[in-house]
C-alpha cells in the first residue's frame, strides 16, 4: 500500500470532514492515528523513517531476537526457509542470480529472490519478530537489515546502513535486475508484450457445474493422529483445522445447549485454558507431540529434577533448541502469573 493510498484509507474508514453522506458518523483522521498506519516503504525508498544500523549491532539483535527462528546465519531449519545463500559475487555485479535457473540447485532463499531493498526493509519493520510484531525500532531494523546483507556479501562488515545510503546498497542486491514487467500488470508499456495483460478472461455465466463441495483428502487413519486440528489454531491469521474427532465431510457438530454458570474450573482446566490462549497448543499437545513435544511428555523427561517448576518456567521466557529435536521454540512473553501457572501444571503431568 503507498502513503497517498494508506491516507486515503484512513480518511474513509474513520470519516472524512470535507463530505459527509452520513452526518453525524465519523470525524477526520488525526495525524497521529494517520501516522500509525502510514508505516510502508516505497521502492523508491519514500516512507523510510531517519535512523541507521551497524552490521555489528545488527549480530547483537539477531542473536537475540531472530536467530531462533532463521539460525545463527540465516540458514533456518525444518520450519523457516532459508534467508540467504545461493549468490556469488557475479551476480552482484550482472543483478540478476543465476542459480534462479538452474534446476539442479536445491532450494530458493530470500537474497535469491529479492529485487528490492525496501521490501526487505519493510517486512523486517512490519512483522518481525514473529512473536512481537513491530517492537524493533528503526535503527535496530537497519542494523538486522545490514547484517543480513553482510551474510550475503553485499556490505562489508564494518559497513553503517541508514535511509541515506539505502539507495547505493540498492544497487549491490543480487536479483536487483530481477523483476519482471512483461506481464502487463502495470499501467503503461512494457518490455515484451506492450502492457498487454498476459493473461484474456471472459466470463461466460452459464452451464456452470455444480457447487463443490469440499472435504478433507487427509487419510482416515491418520486424522486424529496429532489431535484434534481445530483445537490447535495460531494466534495469527484465520487458519481454522478441520473437526479431526469427526468423519471426513461430517457436518460440525451443533453446540451445546446451554447450561448453568458451573463453578469455578479446576486447577488442570485453568491451565489448559492458559495454554490455548497464549497459543501454546499450537505446538503442543496434552498427550501427544505436534511441532514440540506433548506437555506430559516433557513432565516425564524431567522428572528427577528438584527445581522442575523454576527450570520450566525460564524455558518458557527464553525458550530453546536441542533439548527435543532441531526445531527451537521461540521466547514467549507472558505475564509471570500464567507462566507460573503453566509450569506447575505442566511438572505436575499436564493433567487434563
Amino acid at each position: 500500500m503507498s502513503s497517498s493510498l494508506a491516507k486515503l484509507f484512513i480518511a474513509l474508514a474513520v470519516g472524512s470532514a470535507a463530505a459527509q453522506p452520513y452526518p453525524n458518523v465519523g470525524r477526520p483522521a488525526t495525524a497521529k492515528e494517520i501516522k500509525a498506519w502510514d508505516i510502508d516503504v516505497r521502492p523508491d525508498f519514500k516512507g523510510l523513517p531517519p535512523g541507521s544500523g551497524s552490521v555489528a549491532k545488527g549480530t547483537e539483535v539477531w542473536e537475540a531476537k531472530c536467530a531462533s527462528c532463521h539460525g545463527v546465519f540465516g540458514e533456518s531449519n525444518e520450519v523457516f526457509a532459508p534467508l540467504v545463500g545461493g549468490t556469488t559475487k557475479e551476480d552482484i555485479a550482472s543483478g540478476r542470480v543465476a542459480r534462479l535457473t538452474d534446476p539442479s540447485f536445491p532450494g530458493r532463499t530470500t537474497l535469491m529472490k529479492l529485487s528490492t531493498l525496501s521490501t526487505l526493509w519493510d517486512y523486517i519493520h512490519r512483522a518481525m519478530p514473529w512473536t512481537q510484531p513491530k517492537s524493533l525500532t528503526p535503527d535496530e531494523v537497519y542494523s538486522v537489515t545490514a547484517y543480513l546483507l553482510n551474510l550475503g556479501g553485499v556490505v562489508p562488515d564494518d559497513f553503517v546502513l541508514s535511509q541515506q545510503n539505502m539507495a547505493e546498497v540498492q544497487k549491490r542486491l543480487p536479483n536487483r535486475n530481477g523483476m519482471r514487467t512483461d506481464h502487463g500488470l502495470w499501467p503503461g508499456k512494457s518490455p515484451g508484450n506492450g502492457g498487454k495483460p498476459d493473461v484474456q478472461a471472459t466470463a461466460c455465466m452459464k452451464d456452470c457445474g455444480p457447487e463443490p463441495q469440499l472435504a478433507s483428502f487427509l487419510p482416515e487413519h491418520a486424522r486424529n493422529a496429532h489431535g484434534n486440528l481445530a483445537e490447535q489454531n495460531r494466534a495469527v491469521g484465520a487458519q481454522h483445522g478441520a473437526d479431526t474427532t469427526r468423519p471426513a465431510g461430517a457436518p460440525p457438530s451443533l453446540p451445546a445447549p446451554a447450561k448453568p454458570a458451573a463453578a469455578a474450573p479446576s486447577p488442570n482446566a485453568a491451565a489448559l485454558a492458559k495454554a490455548t490462549q497464549h497459543s501454546c497448543t499450537a505446538c503442543h499437545g496434552v498427550d501427544k507431540p505436534i511441532v514440540g513435544p506433548a506437555f506430559n511428555a516433557i513432565a516425564k523427561k524431567h522428572a528427577s529434577r528438584g527445581d522442575l517448576e523454576a527450570y520450566l518456567q525460564q524455558k518458557i521466557r527464553s525458550g530453546g533448541q536441542g533439548v527435543w529435536g532441531a526445531v527451537p521454540m521461540p521466547p514467549q512473553t507472558l505475564p509471570d502469573a500464567d507462566a507460573a501457572l503453566l509450569a506447575a501444571w505442566i511438572a505436575a503431568g499436564a493433567k487434563r
